[in-house]
């Protein structure tokens, strides 16, 4: 066997989380390059739209690459699809019209449809129940890391070289880390590095009314349970925050408060940084609760009502003078929804059988990208008209009824044992980083 790696679990999250950083690096490169592009290809806002409008219609797709996740393996699955998204990002740098760029983000938007439901995999996969919540923060923190990157790394592609190249050099740098998994990951029973004592410690953890029997997942049997329609829901009336701030930020920093490209390089993944911040404060809310006697599942839906709360303050975005103030509060949106949306995203292990864990993450996920759709469309149709504010105003109370539905729809599983706090790394030797 070799040697072991001792805590490995928490490097193969960080391992999955560094290809959610890429995968959500070339989601973003777009809107950052947008301002140039925009005006090199002669591409007006409403045409933007339809772009975005590709990809995130195609992102919906996401329950088949839970499907295909659940079915061929995580490995063998996931690395085809990231191989997949950066070809394609790197094909964007041969687009000269908008139309051409709808294709591409479409296909994009299929392959990197699979990066939640990987995720969720590899956190029901290798973690106990108690640890999954600091697991699933671990991996969130890679879609903010990601369009954190994106401004400074793409502006300074543009300004040294063209447009073209900002999508090569991220694309490239999903290649990079193909590899890297191909070459690191594994599942816990296959993988060579993984000591027997770190193995038990997992398998003891998992609740055993959600082992899988490794049948494939019926789809049509989850869209039945209650429990699904609590999850994706929410989700449904939460993504379009992560949209806006991904998408149409940049064009509203441009448009709206003047910003220029250096600006824009300086302080438009500001939001993004502060959204890492609310991966980990999303855990340690649960984490609160849970200390304080409530069990798991209300500890979930209590963070994810902080964050609601904490959403209102988007809605005055619109009303500030100051463009500081207004980064500011675009910087609370992203703590505050990363709060909310690293707590549902991880129920779907909480919830639902270790073969469905993907599945599920998908139809959910898909749900998110519909409600994203819609909101970016709507944005792209009106803005020229009635402006930003109505949206971000929208923003705050689609994240509060999301909380209210989390409440009276979501039930715990009957033989769900009572939950043990989670333990973020570092709190005992054995168990920690």
């Amino acid at each position: 066997m070799g040697f072991t790696i001792k805590r490995l679990r928490w490097w193969m999250i960080s391992l999955i989380m560094l290809g959610a950083v890429v995968n959500y690096l070339t989601r973003s490169s777009l809107s950052v390059a947008a301002p140039t592009l925009l005006a090199d290809l002669k591409i007006s806002a409403q045409e933007y739209s339809w772009i975005t409008a590709a990809f995130q219609g195609a992102i919906m797709l996401q329950p088949l690459c839970g499907y295909v996740l659940d079915v061929l393996g995580l490995k063998r699955g996931f690395a085809l699809f990231a191989t997949a998204w950066s070809l394609i990002c790197m094909a964007h740098g041969l687009a000269t019209s908008w139309q051409a760029l709808a294709g591409l983000r479409a296909l994009l938007g299929l392959a990197e449809g699979s990066a939640n439901p990987a995720g969720m995999k590899t956190v029901s996969e290798w973690f106990p129940a108690r640890e999954r919540g600091m697991a699933g923060g671990v991996f969130n923190m890679g879609a903010s890391f990601g369009s954190m990157l994106a401004p400074p790394l793409v502006v300074w592609a543009i300004l040294h070289y063209s447009w073209q190249f900002a999508f090569v050099i991220t694309g490239a740098l999903g290649l990079v880390w193909v590899a890297l998994w191909l070459l690191c990951f594994d599942t816990p029973e296959r993988h060579p590095r993984l000591s027997a004592e770190e193995r038990q410690h997992i398998a003891g953890g998992q609740e055993r009314h959600l082992q899988g029997d490794g049948s494939r997942p019926s789809i049509v049997s989850l869209l039945r349970q209650r429990n699904f329609w609590g999850i994706a829901l929410p989700r449904f009336l939460a993504d379009p925050t992560w949209g806006t701030l991904a998408f149409w930020m940049p064009l509203y920093l441009s448009s709206v408060r003047h910003f220029d490209l250096m600006q824009i390089a300086l302080f438009a993944w500001l939001p993004f940084l502060a959204a890492d911040l609310g991966c980990l404060f999303g855990p340690m809310v649960v984490l609160f609760l849970q200390k304080r006697g409530v069990r798991l599942i209300d500890a979930r839906r209590g963070a994810f009502t902080v964050g609601a709360c904490m959403m209102v303050g988007v809605a005055f975005v619109g009303f500030v003078d100051s463009a500081y103030v207004a980064i500011a509060l675009l910087s609370l949106a992203g703590f505050a929804h990363q709060t909310l949306s690293v707590t549902v995203i991880t129920m779907s292990s909480d919830l639902f059988r270790r073969n469905e864990v993907a599945t599920v993450a998908g139809l959910c996920g898909s749900f998110g990208n519909f409600g994203l759709l819609l909101f970016s469309l709507a944005i792209g149709s009106l803005i020229a008209t009635v402006g930003y504010t109505p949206f971000f105003i929208s923003l705050a109370l689609l994240d509060l009824l999301g909380a209210a539905l989390l409440w009276m729809l979501v039930r715990e599983p009957v033989q769900a044992p009572i939950s043990v706090p989670e333990k973020p790394p570092g709190m005992h030797a054995a168990d920690s980083l």
